[in-house]
């Protein structure tokens, strides 16, 4: 940690939140919106005092404070990582640092799913006190941008105290308002790393989608079948949770599976022409040539947007069965 952050940081620890929050003039509670938001506005069912003593600390080498940072986060998920083997992954020499680009994209490489959050400090407690430390971006600098990760572990209300795994601190205290003050200029970013089947208790339906999108995009089938598991679990009627875990089903040759999953979404979803187009696609691919081509006869193929995919799919059944008509 440079001596010029250590300084700053050192004049942080003497504020306290609320106090900082009652010496302001009304101009200035812009500054610091959502810090004056929680003052009377606390995230329901969440506890006044948490900390997540249990997250492991890396002490950060000068710059490479992307990679002690990712490690902390992926290691609390389960992965079996170090700062030192993740720098060739994350750490940018021509930038001295890593882009959240980097930070995100790795996890997943992993078989954890990297999820942003809404820029919402109420998110972020609400993370933290479901047990999910969240890393984020800050600005530290004092006069020009440094721009610094960090992982918040825990925080007390009464004081207005966050807890942080941050450069050489294996427990660093901020006041809410003065981190909101560097995490502001990065525009609130901040993100978990879980394992695919756990997810965030902030998350929605579709930037949990997202999420599972570049998981699948590392490479790991078997942990990407698993977030869509979890996404049905949680979101039951999400008609693209269905079709993307019986893509992905399909795509590792568990065919019985898919089709499982697609007749179960074609309950709940009757008139999908994805659903109906890809299960008969899937019943052809077992062999139920017939029972395929019965399904994908109910479809329209003039009006659809998928049209095309309709046609090709009937021509393969009935080419199929040509080919073997028994």
């Amino acid at each position: 940690m440079q001596a010029r952050q250590a300084s700053v940081l050192h004049w942080a620890r003497r504020l306290t939140l609320w106090a900082a929050v009652l010496l302001l003039v009304p101009g200035c509670t812009t500054l610091i919106p959502q810090t004056v938001d929680l003052r009377t506005q606390w995230p329901a069912e969440v506890a006044r005092q948490v900390e997540l003593t249990q997250v492991p600390f890396y002490p950060q080498d000068e710059y490479q404070c992307g990679p002690a940072a990712l490690a902390t986060a992926m290691n609390t998920s389960g992965a079996r990582v170090t700062p030192e083997s993740l720098v060739p992954e994350v750490w940018l020499p021509s930038r001295k640092g890593s882009l959240q680009l980097e930070m995100l994209a790795t996890p997943r490489r992993h078989g954890l799913v990297s999820y942003r959050l809404a820029p919402k400090y109420a998110d972020m407690l609400r993370e933290i006190a479901a047990g999910h430390p969240v890393l984020v971006l800050q600005d530290v600098g004092m006069l020009l941008p440094q721009w610094h990760y960090a992982v918040v572990n825990g925080f007390d209300y009464e004081s207005g105290t966050l807890f942080l795994r941050s450069g050489l601190e294996r427990r660093q205290e901020m006041p809410f308002s003065f981190f909101e003050r560097t995490w502001r200029p990065g525009g609130y970013w901040a993100m978990v790393v879980t394992p695919p089947d756990r997810i965030p208790v902030t998350a929605t339906e579709e930037r949990w989608l997202e999420a599972l999108l570049g998981l699948a995009r590392g490479g790991n089938a078997e942990a990407t079948v698993r977030g869509y598991r979890a996404a049905l679990a949680r979101w039951p009627d999400s008609l693209p949770a269905a079709v993307g875990l019986a893509n992905h089903l399909h795509a590792r040759g568990s065919l019985a599976d898919a089709a499982s999953v697609l007749r179960t979404a074609l309950q709940k979803n009757p008139q999908s022409v994805i659903l109906m187009n890809n299960l008969a696609q899937t019943l052809s691919d077992q062999g139920r040539h017939r029972e395929a081509l019965a399904l994908i006869e109910r479809l329209d193929d003039g009006q659809s947007p998928f049209a095309s995919e309709i046609r090709a799919t009937r021509q393969l059944i009935e080419e199929r069965l040509r080919s073997n008509p028994g």
